[in-house]
């Protein structure tokens, strides 16, 4: 829950320190938000906080896969179970599964590995306008989004821990359809402990901002379409690199498929010296709502 006087980042921060309840389960609670639902990202460093906890600090989170079953109800409190599944020589399994109402709302299995020293190869880094060159959060709300609708203007000046310079507006200023990409240059806006748990929860809870909005990018609809019914249904991410929060990352998304209602969308997150340190996969309910008849 947000703390009076206390910064986005802070309360974030606090908002993944979870209560233990007992062994293997914990505690979490929600800010109080315009929001109807509990954000997923949210749920996703909650749930790996919960995991890491179970674990030896030498083993270091290299993966998870989650499931969105239920809407998350931000008044209330989530509670968190953890099944310790496997603790192998190299590897520790662990299965999360979130709790509301007496019902599971989300599940997410993540596993751990001790650092080893192995073969190394990854994508270069794309090359994009740097952050400094494009417009911050106050010059995109005074000239770029003068003329967008009322709920993008809400959603970009809301107070949030993390800032985002995308590299392109288009999305949010027309109706145009687009090529299923997008980049966005993003960094806390406070401190961020020096520790691996938080900074790999930190990033597992921006992963979940923007990624299911550009599988909308090639229909010319966005988040924000009262016609689009629109909700995350699962996320995986693995975890490549060690990283700090000390200056911008990248974060490159597209989105390869849409169908049946769904779509799917990917993402890369890459340090400001090009090392890919994380990458991202999600598929979306994005539902056309059905016209009443008149």
């Amino acid at each position: 829950m947000s703390r009076a006087g206390a910064t986005p980042m802070e309360n974030l921060i606090s908002l993944l320190d979870l209560e233990v309840l007992e062994q293997d389960l914990y505690r979490g609670n929600s800010p109080q938000s315009e929001w109807q639902r509990v954000f997923g990202g949210q749920v996703i460093g909650q749930s790996l906080v919960a995991a890491q906890r179970t674990v030896d600090k030498s083993r270091i989170v290299h993966s998870l896969h989650a499931y969105f079953m239920r809407p998350g109800d931000p008044s209330t409190p989530i509670v968190y179970t953890v099944d310790r599944i496997r603790d192998g020589s190299s590897f520790a399994t662990r299965r999360v599964v979130a709790i509301q109402h007496g019902k599971a709302i989300f599940s997410l299995e993540a596993s751990f590995q001790v650092e080893e020293p192995g073969l190394e190869h990854q994508f270069e880094m794309p090359k994009v306008v740097p952050p400094e060159d494009l417009p911050s959060l106050s010059q995109m709300s005074e000239e770029l989004l003068a003329s967008a609708p009322e709920q993008i203007k809400r959603y970009w000046r809301r107070d949030r821990p993390l800032e985002i310079r995308p590299i392109s507006l288009a999305h949010y200023l027309s109706d145009e359809k687009l090529p299923p990409f997008q980049s966005v240059w993003v960094r806390p806006t406070g401190p961020v402990p020096d520790d691996r748990i938080v900074k790999a929860s930190v990033l597992a809870y921006l992963s979940d901002m923007l990624l299911l909005d550009t599988t909308l990018f090639a229909h010319g609809r966005s988040l924000f379409d009262p016609t689009m019914q629109v909700a995350s249904l699962d996320h995986s991410m693995w975890f490549h690199r060690p990283f700090d929060f000390d200056d911008w990352l990248l974060y490159t998304m597209d989105s390869p498929n849409t169908n049946g209602a769904r779509g799917l969308s990917r993402g890369s997150f890459f340090a400001r010296d090009g090392r890919l340190i994380a990458s991202v996969a999600q598929e979306g309910l994005i539902r056309e709502r059905r016209k009443q008849p008149g």
